[in-house]
C-alpha cells in the first residue's frame, strides 16, 4: 500500500489544506518514500502545487506522468537518484536542488539545464548564463557536426528511391557512427555529448527523411570505452564548466598570453625570443629547435576570491587522477586520464590538462591545502551492487583531511589527523584504504580511511605513528615492500621506517637515518625537500646542497638485516644530476618511472627535465658503478615570456611539476597562482 494518502498530502501542506487542488507548498520530506509511492492519479490532483520538498527519501527515479503543471520549486536533497529526464515533464520549473544524489553527475545538471527551459537556480547556483550556453551555442554547434558528419558519411550511401528497410538500415548506422565520432567539450561532458547528440540526429533524420521522431530521452548506457579527445579549443570547453554540491561553479580565468617555448639542452644555448606557434608551425621547426613540449594552457584557478590579480597565492601539489577499471594497479601507462587534481591556497581543483578547462573546484575559506592524493574505493551502491570510484584525499595547514567523491561532487568526510598542518599525504598502492600523513609535529600516521557505505557513513581509524626527528617534508613507500617500509624527506634527514602491519609498537622510531656527502665528508645533517623512486631501487632525492640532486640505490643503502633502530647509513650514491646553483628550498621534484624521467622546476619559473633511460640498466647491474661526472639536464623548459594585462608576473617559483604517467602532459605549479600546462610533441 502506497505510504501517500489524500489525508497525508492534506496534512503536510504549508499551511495546512482541506483541499488539495488549493495546495501550493507541500512538504513530503523524511518519509522514507519510494519512487512506487508517488501516485500519478493522487498528484495529478495538485493542480496548483508550486513548491514540492521530496528531499531526504529513498527515490531512485520520477514517475513520467504525476502532472503538476504548475511547478517552480523542487527539492530532491538525498535521495538515490540515477536519473533527471523525466524532470521535463515539469516546464515551469525555476528552482531545482538535488545534492547528495550519489548516482547524479555534472552529465546531469547539463541535461536539466536542456531540458527545462525555465530553470534559473541548479543546487543553490545561477545558472542562467551557463543554461543560455547550453541551449544555444552547445546546440548549435552539435547541429552542426552531426549534419556534416550526415553530409560527408551517410548522404550518399542512400538511394534517389529508398525503402523502408532500408532508411531503418541507415538510421541505425547513422545513430551509432554519430554517437562514437562526434565530439565536443571536455570529455567529463562526455555522456551529456552523446545523449544530445542522439537527440538532434533523431531530429534531423526526421526532418530530413520524414521519419517519426523517437521522443524517448531516457539516458544512454554509459561506455567504458576511452572518450575520443575534445576538438574544440580551450576557449570554447571553458564556457562548457558547471559543477554542483561541494564545489563551486567555475570558469578558470585563462591567461592569453604570448609565449617562447624555449629549451636549453646540454650545451645550454638559448633560443630567440617569439611569439606563440601554432602547431604547423611547431611540427617544421622541431627539428631544428629540438623542442620536445610546447606550452598549452596558463591558468590562474586557484585565486582568492576568483581574483585576476591575485599572484600570491602558492601552488603545492598535483596528481593525476587514476582511470577506473584499467588494471591502474598494474600497468601505469593506463592508470593516470588527462585530469589532474591540483591544490594551493583555500582551493582544489580538477583539470581538464587538454582542454584547459576546470572541471571542479572545491574551496574551504580558512584553509591552505598543502597536497592531494587519490585512491580508488570499491563502495557498495544500490541493490548491494559494487562499483569503483576515485576518491580524493586533500589536506593542509589545519591538519585536517578533506575525503572527497569526485564523480558525486561531494566532500563527505573529513579525518581530524594531526594539530600541526599536514605538509604532504600518500595513499598505499596495495592497501587502498591506508592513507600516511606527514605533519609539522614531527610525526607521520598511517589512517585506515576505511570505505564509506550508501550513505556515506564511514569510519576512520589510526593505525601507526611514525615518530621523526624534525618536519617531514616528502614520503615516499619503497615499491618493491610498500607494506614493510617508508621513506621520508625531512628538514634534517633523510629516514626510513618499518611499517608491518603485525608489529605490536604503534609508535614506532625511525629506524634508519641516511648519509651523503658534503664536501669532503658525508652528513646526515640536511633538509631533503625532494624524494621519490625513479624505477623498483633507484631513488631520487634533493637536499640543501646547491646544484645537486642525487641518485641511489635503496637496496644497497639499506641494510635489511640489520638489528635496532636509529642506525646510520651511508647512501650509495649512482649519480648526480646537475640542477640549479640556488639554495632556495622546498622546490621539489618528481619522477616518470615508465618513461625513466626525472623533472625539477627551478627560482626562475623553468623545467629541468633528464631522461635517464640510457644510464638504468647499468645502474640495475649488481656491481653497477657511479657515474663520475654529473648528468646534465637532457633539456630545460624556460618559462615563457608572458604578460598578464602587459606586465610580467613577479618571480617565478615552480614549487612542483608532475607528468601523467604516459609523459603527455607536464602541470608545472609555481608561486604566483599560475598553473601552467605543457604538452609533449
Amino acid at each position: 500500500m502506497s505510504k501517500i494518502t489524500t489525508e497525508l498530502l492534506l496534512e503536510r501542506a504549508v499551511p495546512r489544506s482541506t483541499r488539495l487542488r488549493k495546495i501550493e507548498t507541500l512538504n513530503l520530506s523524511k518519509l522514507q518514500l519510494k519512487t512506487g509511492d508517488l501516485d500519478p492519479r493522487l498528484f495529478s490532483r495538485l493542480r496548483h502545487l508550486q513548491k514540492l520538498d521530496l528531499s531526504d527519501n529513498l527515490l531512485d527515479k520520477f514517475p513520467n506522468s504525476l502532472t503538476l503543471p504548475d511547478l517552480r520549486v523542487l527539492n530532491c536533497n538525498n535521495n538515490k537518484l540515477e536519473d533527471v529526464t523525466a524532470l521535463k515533464q515539469f516546464p515551469l520549473l525555476e528552482e531545482l536542488t538535488y545534492e547528495n544524489n550519489v548516482y547524479l553527475t555534472l552529465n546531469d545538471d547539463y541535461k536539466v539545464m536542456f531540458l527545462l527551459q525555465n530553470l534559473r537556480l541548479l543546487n543553490g547556483k545561477d545558472i542562467t548564463k551557463l543554461a543560455n550556453h547550453v541551449r544555444c551555442v552547445n546546440s548549435r554547434k552539435l547541429t552542426s557536426k552531426v549534419t556534416a558528419h550526415w553530409e560527408k558519411f551517410f548522404r550518399d550511401q542512400l538511394p534517389e528511391k529508398y525503402t523502408p528497410e532500408q532508411v531503418k538500415s541507415i538510421k541505425k548506422k547513422f545513430l551509432k557512427s554519430v554517437q562514437t565520432n562526434v565530439v565536443y567539450g571536455p570529455s567529463s561532458l562526455s555522456e551529456f555529448t552523446r545523449w544530445r547528440v542522439k537527440m538532434i540526429a533523431e531530429e534531423f533524420l526526421a526532418y530530413s527523411l520524414g521519419l517519426e521522431l523517437n521522443s524517448d530521452t531516457e539516458p544512454e548506457e554509459k561506455s567504458d570505452e576511452n572518450e575520443e579527445e575534445s576538438t574544440e579549443s580551450p576557449r570554447e570547453a571553458a564556457e562548457d564548466v558547471a559543477q554542483v554540491g561541494d564545489f563551486s561553479s567555475y570558469i578558470s580565468n585563462v591567461l592569453f598570453v604570448t609565449v617562447t617555448p624555449s629549451k636549453r639542452k646540454r650545451n645550454h644555448s638559448k633560443s630567440s625570443p617569439g611569439k606563440k606557434r601554432s602547431k604547423s608551425q611547431a611540427s617544421t621547426e622541431e627539428e631544428a629547435e629540438d623542442v620536445s613540449a610546447e606550452p598549452l594552457h596558463f591558468l590562474q584557478c586557484h585565486s582568492k576570491g576568483n581574483s585576476r590579480e591575485d599572484f600570491k597565492t602558492q601552488l603545492w601539489s598535483c596528481v593525476f587522477e587514476p582511470v577506473l577499471d584499467s588494471g591502474a594497479r598494474k600497468d601505469p601507462i593506463v592508470s593516470s586520464s588527462r585530469t589532474v587534481a591540483t591544490c594551493g591556497g583555500e582551493s582544489v581543483c580538477l583539470i581538464d590538462c587538454e582542454t584547459g578547462t576546470v572541471l571542479k573546484k572545491y574551496k574551504v575559506a580558512t584553509e591552505e591545502f598543502f597536497s592531494v592524493a587519490w585512491t580508488t574505493l570499491t563502495m557498495v551502491i544500490s541493490d548491494s551492487r559494487k562499483k569503483a570510484h576515485n576518491i580524493l584525499a586533500a589536506a593542509g595547514r589545519r591538519g585536517i583531511v578533506k575525503l572527497i567523491h569526485v564523480a558525486a561532487d561531494f566532500c563527505y568526510g573529513e579525518i581530524k589527523a594531526h594539530k600541526k598542518p599536514i605538509a604532504t599525504v600518500c595513499f598505499s598502492p596495495t592497501q587502498e584504504t591506508h592513507l600516511f600523513t606527514a605533519s609539522y609535529d614531527k610525526r607521520i600516521a598511517l589512517w585506515d580511511i576505511g570505505i564509506p557505505d550508501c550513505d556515506y557513513n564511514f569510519k576512520a581509524s589510526q593505525l601507526l605513528v611514525l615518530e621523526t626527528a624534525s618536519i617531514p617534508l616528502r614520503i615516499a613507500l619503497v615499491p618493491t615492500c610498500p607494506e614493510q617500509y617508508l621513506l621520508a624527506g625531512c628538514e634534517d634527514g633523510c629516514f626510513a621506517w618499518n611499517i608491518k602491519l603485525d608489529k605490536g609498537q604503534k609508535s614506532r622510531p625511525f629506524e634508519a637515518i641516511f648519509q651523503f656527502p658534503d664536501d669532503e665528508s658525508m652528513t646526515t645533517s640536511h633538509r631533503v625537500d625532494g624524494l621519490a623512486f625513479l624505477n623498483d631501487d633507484v631513488v631520487v632525492s634533493k637536499s640543501s646542497k646547491p646544484g645537486c640532486i642525487y641518485l641511489w640505490s635503496w637496496s644497497r643503502s639499506f641494510d635489511a638485516k640489520g638489528k635496532g633502530c636509529q642506525r646510520t647509513m651511508s647512501a650509495v650514491i649512482l649519480a648526480e644530476l646537475e640542477w640549479s646553483t640556488t639554495d632556495m628550498s622546498y622546490l621539489t621534484l618528481s619522477t616518470c618511472p615508465a618513461k625513466e624521467y626525472v623533472f625539477c622546476g627551478d627560482e626562475k619559473g623553468s623545467v629541468w627535465m633528464y631522461n635517464l633511460s640510457s644510464y638504468t640498466p647499468a645502474w640495475g647491474s649488481a656491481k653497477g658503478k657511479r657515474s663520475e661526472r654529473r648528468i646534465s639536464p637532457t633539456q630545460i623548459l624556460k618559462w615563457p615570456e608572458l604578460r598578464v594585462n602587459g606586465e610580467q608576473p613577479p618571480e617565478i617559483l615552480v614549487n612542483n611539476v608532475v607528468a601523467d604517467p604516459a609523459f603527455t602532459y607536464l602541470v608545472v605549479l609555481t608561486s604566483v597562482n599560475i598553473t601552467a600546462i605543457w604538452k609533449k610533441s
